[in-house]
């Protein structure tokens, strides 16, 4: 293999492992501020409960991004010599990228869900706001125990 085909070949798998290590994880479905003083916080009194949409869609690249991105090196090292065949070759990885990225994107169902959102007011007087699947037996007014971002009754 001649050093410009070994150049692609390594901006290839470069380019490949950076686009997939951009994903971004979802948000945390805690908000507020959590409860790390002493025990008694963790206790409270429920405010309310919203029933709300969940999606389940996933926001960071996938699979797509990366098989695109390795047809796009391959037809980018096809152009072109020398610098110019690294450059398409790089440029291929990245468009390739983005449009596996996308095909994904387009063809994945999202899935929404419904989730009850359930306002604490702690002991302490901080508000902490759980989403959780279900509520079992909780109600408005309820004592309840905020325990690792689930509501229980207390």
């Amino acid at each position: 293999m001649n050093m410009y085909k070994q150049t692609a070949v390594a901006v290839t798998i470069a380019a490949s492992a950076l686009l997939s290590a951009c994903g971004s994880s979802s948000p945390s479905m805690t908000t507020g501020y959590p409860a790390t003083q002493v025990s008694y916080n963790t206790y409270g009194v429920i405010e309310s409960i919203e029933v709300v949409q969940v999606s389940n869609e996933s926001k960071g690249p996938g699979a797509g991004a990366v098989v695109g991105g390795i047809v796009g090196g391959i037809l980018g090292n096809q152009v072109g010599g020398g610098l110019g065949n690294a450059a398409a070759t790089a440029a291929g990885v990245v468009g390739g990228a983005i449009v596996g990225n996308n095909i994904e994107k387009n063809n994945r169902s999202q899935q929404v869900r419904e989730a009850y959102q359930i306002s604490v007011r702690l002991d302490n007087g901080v508000y902490q706001t759980i989403l959780q699947d279900n509520i079992v037996d909780l109600r408005v007014g309820n004592r309840v125990y905020v325990k690792d971002n689930h509501v229980f009754r207390g």
